[in-house]
Formats: structure tokens, C-alpha cells, sequence
């Protein structure tokens, strides 16, 4: 994210990062195989490439290698086969005994997507008390709506 990567925000990044867990994993890949990244469309995935390519920004990391930044990502690796692989949740309501956050990174670190609002590639709500507009549509969608017994299920799994 730090690099300024044209199209590349924090939440982009931070799936590159897990992906392909070395810098140099991240500038050879190519733009097939990135556009195969859930998220990740035509402009992303040239932007990318685009900068690699770039030999002023080659130099910048190679300036940094030099002073021993780390280029190496140091966080959980993503689950590739677990029930929340490839599934997009929604998060609504208040959990007892979790804060969004912290759902959110429990489904992201086991290969799931956490989005913001329901829709109909939306897979699981999950709901906590007080769930208001987003349980209601995604009822009226058929989306399966899990509490937070369901999630520790699921999790328990991973």
C-alpha cells in the first residue's frame, strides 16, 4: 500500500500480500494471474504490472532491499480450503463476543471477503443483535444468515 500503486488501497494490498507473501512473488506476476484474484479486474491487475515494470520503482525496491526492509509478508497465511474460502460475508448487528473487526479478520485470514453491504454475491450474513436493514434484505434474497454460534462452527473447522 505504501508503494502508491495506482488503484492499490489498503484492502487490495493486504491481498496481494497474503497471496504472494514475497515482493518478488508480487513483480512476477503476471496480469492473468492476477486478474484471477477475486477483486482484482483489468485495471488493477495492468496498474500492477505497470509499476513493476517501471525501472524507477524497480530501483526504489531495490533501495529498500538494500536497507533491509522487509519485503516478506510476516502475517497469518490465507486458508485456501475452509468453509469461508471464496465466500463474501456481511457483517450486521452487534456480536456478543466479537468486535466487526475482528470477525472480519478471522473470515479474511481464512480466505474469505468481508463486504459491507448485501447483495446478491453476497454468501453469508452474519448476525448479531440489533440487526437491522442488512438481515432484512438478505432474508428477502434467500442469503443464508448465520449467528454467531454458526461462525464458531464454522471457524472451529479451519
Amino acid at each position: 500500500f505504501a508503494l502508491g500503486i495506482e488503484q492499490v488501497g489498503e484492502k487490495t494490498a493486504k491481498v496481494l500480500a497474503k497471496k504472494y507473501e514475497t515482493m518478488d512473488n508480487l513483480m512476477n506476476a503476471s496480469f492473468e494471474e492476477l486478474q484471477q484474484i477475486t477483486d482484482i479486474g483489468e485495471i488493477i491487475a495492468k496498474s500492477i504490472v505497470d509499476y513493476f515494470q517501471d525501472e524507477k520503482n524497480k530501483k526504489l525496491i531495490d533501495d529498500l532491499k538494500a536497507i533491509h526492509m522487509n519485503m516478506n509478508y510476516l502475517g497469518e497465511k490465507a486458508k485456501t480450503h475452509s468453509e469461508f474460502t471464496g465466500k463474501t460475508f456481511v457483517i450486521t448487528g452487534t456480536l456478543p463476543n466479537y468486535k466487526r473487526t475482528e470477525a472480519a479478520e478471522i473470515i479474511e485470514n481464512a480466505g474469505g471477503k468481508v463486504s459491507s453491504s448485501v447483495s446478491k454475491k453476497t454468501d453469508f450474513v452474519l448476525a448479531g443483535d440489533e440487526a437491522g436493514s442488512k438481515l432484512t434484505k438478505a432474508q428477502s434474497l434467500g442469503i443464508t444468515v448465520i449467528d454467531e454460534e454458526e461462525f464458531e462452527r464454522m471457524r472451529s473447522l479451519i
